[in-house]
């Protein structure tokens, strides 16, 4: 129903930026959240930031300050600005959309991969 493709992904030196994309394709128009989830090798995948369909964020309390999740009008795109990064980002970031009907259904981007050097 959704497919996600991330890009933008790559190797960065600490305190550098980056900046990661997704863009949505199929019933986008169903879609209530998109965020982006990390995860390192050996750990749990976790919640870096999300966007509600109203336009409202919320971040994991490690990236805030430094991340920035955005979307376009058409909420078939969406972005996340990283900046002031650090060696403990490093991980493989995963694209998320949510569609919220009588069940809530998550639909995920195959990953891209980012690396920080210290």
């Amino acid at each position: 129903q959704v497919q996600l493709v991330e890009s933008g992904g790559g190797l960065v030196q600490a305190g550098g930026s980056l900046r990661l994309s997704c863009a949505a394709s199929g019933s986008i128009f169903s879609i209530n959240t998109m965020g982006w989830y990390r995860q390192a090798p050996g750990k749990q995948r976790e919640l870096v930031a999300v966007i509600t369909s109203g336009g409202d964020s919320n971040y994991a309390d490690s990236v805030k300050g430094r991340f920035t999740i955005s979307r376009d009008s058409a909420k078939n795109t969406v972005h996340l600005q990283m900046n002031s990064l650090e060696p403990e980002d490093t991980a493989v970031y995963y694209c998320n959309a949510r569609v919220v009907r009588s069940l809530v259904r998550d639909y995920w981007g195959q990953g891209t991969q980012v690396t920080i050097s210290s």
